[in-house]
């Protein structure tokens, strides 16, 4: 029976950091309550994502 090799682990580089967060901000953003974040443009984000919320699930209404 062969041994099962260890698991090293792995930095994880500063550019994946960087576009997670950044990933995790336009989420945010997006999924938030209209007008809590984007203010007047809520109105604009709202029509240009209107179907892509209702798909992802996100309550827009």
């Amino acid at each position: 029976m062969e041994p099962t090799p260890a698991l090293v682990p792995r930095a994880v580089p500063l550019w994946a950091w960087l576009v997670a967060a950044l990933a995790l901000a336009l989420v945010y953003l997006l999924a938030a309550d209209n007008g809590l974040v984007l203010g007047r443009a809520a109105g604009v984000v709202h029509e240009l994502f209107h179907d892509a919320r209702h798909f992802a699930g996100v309550p827009c209404h």
